[in-house]
């Protein structure tokens, strides 16, 4: 015993980066036979970690990467609550409450006792639990009309995020995608005739579309419906995916009617990890009222002492992130989230006006919207160097610029998309212009093509 503390002791005196561990090769693939000090495994983990991008200047990730000193702390005090154990975490259990309905009254739920919501792991459980309830509501309409429950399809634009092609690939529902072009860039109800028929579930509306970050017209796709059930009796429901727009148009655009004022939109998903500030991950979907989300979808739950409620993909999942969502919410207020999103906007529509007005460039968004743009190469400038290459050069610098091509009738054309977050100061944006400037002046002097670049930054939806 003592010989061992003895070790122990010796060991810590060891200088660092001379203790094993620290000394040989830490690439475990196996777990290995014995222990190591906690501060050589914190050292060991910490710098092989330092080869990660600067997260701050990754400009492709919609998702936070910045809270204050007090949200950091309660996000400490928090890592141990596991949200699905309500009957030992009450008080977390209330909270998450609190959260989604506030949401229902940022998104003019019509009756404030009568919504009902959930947190999730991130939007893509909760674009999938917005799937599943118009599946199994039109289900249970087929099944009273006396009619077939096969072949369900849900209609969306080419350019949505690709959980919603988990949801039908794993879900069985048939995707009838609206494929964007030059002349209808965004889903506006254009051809939705031709696609629509009784197995229709629903139909997708993006506020914030991944690739370019506008809105889709919701009110738009809603009178296109209200036609088409007109002539053909079909009761269609709309779900937004809010991921990212709807954390910011109750703010920034709110006599804009996108959510429960639109009589067919029957749920709203958006992530608080993304323009809600929150660290990933927590997503957050909302029922305009309790019978949009059918009863036997929700779960009754023994679980630890309690019998509880659940509707979600996943079980066990962190309490810590649902306690930052109300800590925004409560911290900042109305006021707060419209200051913070009004000032990424205006960053956003800075960089968007002074890349646009760069020679080589054309804008196709300017951040209006959600405070994200994109943009191309005008044809023509150049037959030497691509977007992939600008993004290239930025990275050598530390920027994560994402270069992709667009979906639909327009896959031929390549992009640029920079994310503005909380936390892109202007003085960043000054920074990040220089070398774009620095850049595009550095790829339009050379004298041949450049070779066909690697893999640039991961497009991030």
């Amino acid at each position: 015993m003592v010989r061992g503390v003895t070790m122990v002791q010796d060991s810590e005196l060891e200088p660092t980066f001379t203790r094993v561990g620290e000394s040989t090769t830490a690439r475990y693939t196996r777990i290995p036979d014995g222990e190591m000090l906690p501060a050589t495994a914190y050292r060991v983990i910490h710098d092989e970690s330092m080869l990660d991008g600067n997260a701050r200047l990754n400009l492709a990730t919609f998702v936070g990467t910045w809270m204050d000193e007090y949200a950091d702390k309660l996000y400490r005090d928090a890592f141990d609550k596991n949200m699905i154990d309500k009957d030992e975490y009450p008080a977390t259990a209330a909270i998450e409450e609190y959260c989604w309905r506030i949401l229902g009254d940022l998104w003019n739920a019509p009756d404030r006792d009568d919504v009902i919501g959930t947190s999730t792991i991130g939007s893509s459980e909760a674009c999938m639990l917005g799937g599943l309830a118009l599946k199994r509501r039109w289900q249970h309409a087929r099944r009273e009309a006396g009619a077939s429950t096969e072949k369900p399809n849900l209609i969306m634009s080419s350019a949505v995020q690709v959980c919603w092609e988990k949801f039908c690939n794993y879900f069985d529902v048939e995707m009838r995608f609206i494929p964007t072009s030059d002349e209808h860039p965004l889903m506006d109800g254009t051809g939705l005739e031709d696609v629509v028929d009784e197995n229709t579930i629903g139909v997708v509306v993006l506020m914030g579309v991944t690739y370019t970050g506008a809105y889709e017209p919701v009110a738009k796709v809603a009178a296109k419906l209200d036609e088409i059930q007109a002539k053909t009796g079909l009761d269609i429901p709309i779900h937004v995916d809010g991921a990212s727009g709807a954390m910011v148009a109750p703010f920034l655009q709110p006599d804009l009617e996108w959510d429960f004022r639109v009589q067919r939109v029957q749920s709203i998903n958006t992530s608080g990890h993304k323009y809600g500030l929150v660290y990933p991950g927590v997503g957050w979907v909302v029922w305009r009222s309790v019978a949009a989300l059918p009863d036997d979808l929700v779960f009754r739950v023994s679980y630890l002492g309690g019998s509880m409620p659940t509707f979600a993909l996943n079980f066990s999942r962190p309490g810590a992130q649902v306690l930052l969502q109300y800590y925004r919410f409560i911290r900042l207020g109305r006021a707060g989230y419209t200051a913070i999103q009004q000032a990424t906007q205006d960053v956003a529509r800075f960089l968007a006006h002074e890349i646009g007005a760069l020679e080589p460039y054309e804008l196709l968004t300017d951040g209006s919207d959600i405070p994200v743009f994109a943009w191309r190469l005008k044809a023509g400038h150049t037959d030497k160097w691509t977007l992939y290459h600008l993004s290239e050069r930025l990275r050598i610098k530390g920027w994560l610029v994402p270069a992709y091509p667009l979906s639909g009738d327009q896959s031929d054309q390549t992009v640029m998309r920079i994310v503005c977050r909380n936390g892109l100061s202007r003085d960043l944006a000054e920074d990040l212009l220089r070398d774009v400037r620095e850049e595009t002046d550095f790829l339009d002097a050379l004298d041949s093509p450049m070779p066909h670049p690697g893999l640039g930054p991961t497009f991030h939806h």
